[in-house]
């Protein structure tokens, strides 16, 4: 088993990631049970390597370290070293990312951890130069390190293992333990505490959150803010969405020329990216974009997020309707030359001087440039009346410019060496672009519908095990790989709820009904009153990890939350909505504590004690003129449900669903006088049935119209993402 250690066992495996250190001179092993074994058995530590494809510093650290053969040969005569796809092992991610944060104060990637041959953590760190450097604070050399490390296990090895126990008890406590005694979930009230920490990190000079930089989207908290306004009456929470709207679609995180976000913004005024394009990001993005358009009306948000989701159509679907992971941020071995721009280069490629000078003015591109080797990212840099104004023409022909020059520029773009995409399709990733989508083709048009429902297929088709009630975590080039997490479930079944509410097709609903259930069959923990992040029957690792908090991706326990509460009453005979009140009540403290960094849980918590909104229309299908409707109004966490016109009707769906009685939420809703029927209920109260969902709509208190004064401003974040790389 230990001949294993004797060569590089990349080449075997699937993940970009791991290919791209295929023919690295360490001896890489990936994380399985022969190369956990095989350091038991040799007695070795494991040098732990977690990355992505997409990482900037992991290829800076691969270029300098991991090619080099004096690190090479330290690394495979005293080390097991492992190589680890972050997106592929969340859960190892997720553990040594914990301590890395305990210890350092921070974390990213590359995630650098050297363990006990029983994964025990000793020294943890991000990227470290090959040699130290003394220019960036005294950097220890990875050399140096591992070198050091090699001699300690032979000479030392009681200190390391006695700090490789205090270190896996401090991971335990953190991810693993519960409390003994469980609070009581928060009441409403935690909506407006959210709020208020929001507001209080506002950055209202730059928008966003925080202080300085970086700026990363926080689209939980813009959430959040716009929740707080629809049911606070208070302007300051929508004041403060709406400036980082706009700063985030307004800067360099925007790609102006081909839609979609970039990972992160480097400086606070939203300037320069981090260039790689994440699938999560562009479908948790254009969410809050919708939820503001509906409630404000800017036509200009529904449009970042149509031009968004064109964009992930575009560059990141699987042939057969699944979406792929990610775009790197370098082209070409560069980072962000497939992006940026000169002002040379714009005048090449617009034939129209004029059409030049307008899009350089409105664009910021300039000879100095704000990049690297005088290019520019591109930035909204004036409003369309200033450069009017400075070349003499009207606003419509500015806009005309503008529109025309994007689409030339994106044509000639398409010439640059691309940015490499990370080919696998992630069950979790794949479910919040189904949600996302299924939200968009209720605003912008049934073809999104489309999109997610051929995505939610692909996703059936490949990673659902039907007869095991499994799902996998990763499609690629055919090869299904590792079980799923709790995020997967829990942002799949979000992903087919949504979708259902869309389309009004009981399929998705049963699909996310069954996911549901296995949620709390295999990730629920009745004693210690949560959902862990690994199934009950998962690999045994160093500890057992929660995901609560909010980071890249919303908590997965918040959103499984979330769902069992709106799930509830089509399975009464589930119990979710008790397994649901039970988390929150064991994380009630946390959840008062941290509000904001807990906002997946705190709006959970919001809706179990609001008791929920329900939008049910019983007619064959949805109407366009309540699809319309429905498409201007903004009703935080509403659930719309469609069924069937009668209860004869009804039987087919009840047996999809795998139920003998119409559930709650369907009892007594029929159709009436021949024409689709609303009911709107909050809480325990409904409304009349009525043929107006306009007329139902003002059935939610707070759901009145709303006027809203809109004015330019810009934001800031500030970041407890472990993102930055």
């Amino acid at each position: 088993m230990s001949d294993a250690l004797g060569r590089n066992r990349l080449a075997d495996e699937q993940s970009p990631y791991l290919q791209q250190h295929a023919d690295n001179p360490v001896n890489w092993q990936p994380w399985d049970e022969t190369a956990i074994e095989a350091a038991r058995e040799k007695d070795r530590p494991i040098f732990l390597s977690v990355g992505y494809s997409a990482c900037h510093w992991c290829h800076v650290m691969a270029d300098e370290s991991f090619e080099d053969d004096d690190v090479a040969a330290v690394l495979n005569e005293s080390f097991v070293p492992v190589k680890v796809d972050r997106e592929e092992r969340p859960d190892l991610d997720r553990i040594y990312q914990t301590i890395c944060q305990l210890v350092t104060g921070g974390g990213g990637w590359p995630l650098s951890v050297w363990l006990t041959p029983q994964g025990k953590p000793f020294y943890v760190g991000t990227y470290f130069p090959k040699e130290e450097r003394r220019d960036r604070g005294n950097v220890p050399g990875f050399l140096d390190l591992c070198r050091s490390f090699a001699e300690a296990w032979e000479n030392d090895r009681e200190e390391i293992e006695n700090r490789a126990q205090q270190w896996t008890a401090a991971i335990q406590d953190q991810l693993e333990a519960t409390p003994d005694d469980p609070g009581e979930s928060p009441g409403t009230e935690i909506l407006g505490e959210v709020a208020k920490a929001a507001l209080r990190g506002a950055d209202r000079e730059y928008g966003g959150f925080g202080s300085g930089g970086p700026k990363f989207p926080q689209p939980g908290r813009v959430e959040a803010l716009l929740r707080s306004y629809v049911h606070s009456g208070e302007d300051e929470p929508l004041t403060v969405a709406m400036e980082t709207l706009d700063a985030m679609a307004g800067g360099g995180m925007y790609d102006h020329v081909g839609g979609g976000f970039h990972r992160y913004a480097t400086d606070r005024q939203w300037t320069v990216p981090h260039f790689e394009k994440m699938l999560y990001d562009n479908a948790e993005i254009p969410r809050v974009y919708l939820a503001a358009h509906r409630l404000t009306g800017r036509a200009d948000y529904a449009e970042v997020a149509r031009e968004t989701f064109d964009f992930v159509a575009r560059e990141l679907r699987h042939p057969d309707g699944g979406f792929f992971s990610t775009l790197d941020a370098q082209s070409g071995g560069e980072e962000g030359t497939f992006y940026v721009w000169t002002p040379e280069q714009v005048h090449e490629a617009l034939a129209d001087e004029t059409r030049a000078e307008v899009f350089c003015d409105y664009y910021g591109v300039t000879s100095g440039g704000n990049f690297e080797n005088g290019t520019t990212v591109l930035t909204v840099s004036a409003t369309v009346d200033s450069v009017a104004d400075e070349h003499g023409l009207t606003t419509d022909e500015v806009t005309d410019h503008l529109d025309a020059a994007r689409e030339t520029l994106f044509d000639t773009r398409e010439s640059r060496t691309r940015p490499p995409r990370d080919e696998k399709v992630l069950a979790g990733w794949n479910g919040l672009m189904i949600s996302s989508l299924a939200q968009g083709a209720l605003v912008l048009g049934d073809e999104y519908a489309e999109l997610a429902a051929d995505a939610l297929g692909f996703a059936r088709e490949h990673l659902w095990d039907e007869s095991e009630g499994r799902l996998s975590r990763r499609f690629k080039d055919g090869d299904v790989k590792g079980e799923g997490y709790l995020e997967d479930y829990a942002f799949l079944a979000r992903g087919a709820f949504d979708l259902y509410q869309a389309t009004g097709d009981v399929d998705h609903l049963a699909f996310a009904v069954e996911l549901a259930r296995e949620i709390v069959a295999s990730f629920y923990d009745d004693a210690a009153g949560t959902l862990y992040f690994t199934p009950d029957d998962g690999e045994a690792l160093v500890t057992r990890p929660q995901e609560l908090q909010d980071q890249s991706t919303p908590s997965s326990v918040g959103v499984a939350t979330s769902l069992l509460l709106d799930l509830d009453a089509f399975a009464p005979d589930a119990d979710f909505a008790a397994v649901a009140g039970s988390v929150l009540d064991t994380h009630a403290d946390r959840i008062r504590g941290r509000p904001l960094e807990h906002v997946s849980l705190a709006l959970a918590a919001e809706k179990r004690a609001r008791g929920g909104s329900e939008i049910v229309v019983a007619g064959d299908s949805l109407p366009d003129s309540f699809r319309q409707s429905l498409a201007e109004r903004y009703v935080p966490d509403a659930v719309l449900s469609i069924r069937p016109p009668t209860d004869d009707d009804l039987t087919p769906w009840l047996d999809t669903l795998g139920v003998e009685d119409a559930p709650p939420v369907w009892q007594g809703r029929e159709m009436r006088d021949g024409e689709p029927t609303v009911y709107a209920c909050e809480g325990r109260a409904c409304s009349p049935p009525t043929h107006s969902v306009e007329e139902a709509l003002s059935w939610f208190g707070g759901g009145d119209d709303v006027d809203v004064e809109l004015d330019d401003a810009d934001i800031d974040l500030d970041e407890t993402d472990l993102d930055i790389d």
